[in-house]
């Protein structure tokens, strides 16, 4: 297909599509793009990016300097008259530039936020396979004999309850997490058994404070930020995590302080967090993977920030700690 050919046939496509520069700067986009920014296809030539992604751009320019796709989920385009469409973007890298192409979503029902909305679709999608996984591992658990075998089957049971629990939670728009006395100890440790039964465990070292008292929070969600931070190391090519608690004294937390805290670090010896990523790393439905969902650091964030606390990290090669900070106490100074 000639240059020509393929410029007529995109312009007749609904997905948005643009050609952006070295600088960052648009040299052309089609009529789908033009029509949601309410742009003229002339006007735009030689804007910069970041006035179609605003902060986002910044994930162009790695997506440049790597010569690798990225995707970024859920962006809001912003058009001339203020309305908004929410796009799923891709960038390629294409020809010392990029392509953009640019795919509308659903609308959200009203008041609800395009993080929510992801989420209750995918707890829509995953209901039925949990079922399916649950059912098979109770009849696994019934035919083997061996008390190692019963116990894995008695994971994944435990494992697709907790996680319908979750979805049910989500698809009947009930978020609020369930505050009871926890032991941070039992989800710690129930994270470390969900990582030694991978098919290639990593290496586990365990470093608890056993006088630790209990905090008010929810368990489900405390485990599952949990994982979500050893899962990312692991993905980020680390082969040994240490599960690490101290207590906390005197920390500013948000905009008080706690007299008394919670410290769960979540330590890997991975390659650390790349310098392009350290300023988004936590935005929600970003990933610097062209199969990740960008949703594991930021819903980590958001289940410390349901508990009045935060999370936080410090990397360089080979040492990289991320730290859940949580009060022990309901009152801040």
């Amino acid at each position: 297909m000639s240059d020509r050919d393929w410029q007529a046939y995109a312009e007749q496509m609904a997905t948005g599509l643009a050609l952006v520069d070295a600088d960052l700067r648009l040299q052309w986009l089609n009529p789908a793009l033009a029509e949601w920014l309410e742009w003229g296809p002339r006007s735009a030539l030689g804007q910069p990016l970041a006035g179609v992604l605003g902060d986002a751009s910044r994930q162009a320019q790695r997506s440049l300097a790597q010569q690798r796709p990225v995707q970024l989920r859920g962006v809001t385009l912003t058009a001339v008259s203020g309305r908004q469409t929410r796009v799923d973007i891709t960038l390629q890298p294409l020809d010392g530039g990029l392509l953009l192409e640019a795919h509308a979503l659903a609308e959200s029902p009203a008041g609800q936020s395009p993080l929510s909305a992801t989420l209750r679709g995918f707890a829509h999608e995953m209901k039925n396979p949990l079922a399916g996984l649950r059912g098979a591992a109770q009849l696994l658990q019934r035919r083997v004999t061996g008390e190692d075998l019963q116990a894995l089957a008695g994971l994944i049971i435990d494992e697709a309850d907790r996680l319908g629990a979750l979805a049910s939670r989500l698809l009947h728009n009930d978020g609020a997490p369930t505050l009871a006395p926890v032991n941070i100890h039992q989800p710690l440790q129930r994270v470390a058994d969900l990582l030694q039964a991978e098919p290639q465990p990593p290496r586990l070292r365990l470093d608890y404070d056993p006088s630790l008292p209990d905090l008010h929070g929810d368990a489900d969600r405390l485990q599952q930020a949990l994982l979500n931070l050893a899962r990312n190391a692991l993905e980020a090519g680390a082969t040994t995590l240490t599960l690490r608690t101290r207590a906390e004294y005197g920390l500013r937390l948000g905009e008080g302080v706690a007299r008394m805290a919670l410290r769960v670090d979540v330590a890997d010896d991975g390659p650390g967090v790349p310098a392009a990523l350290r300023d988004t790393l936590f935005e929600p439905l970003v990933s610097g993977r062209v199969d990740g969902t960008g949703l594991g650091l930021a819903l980590s964030r958001e289940i410390a920030h349901e508990h009045g606390g935060e999370l936080r990290y410090a990397s360089r090669a080979g040492d990289t700690v991320f730290s859940l900070y949580l009060p022990l106490e309901s009152g801040h100074d």
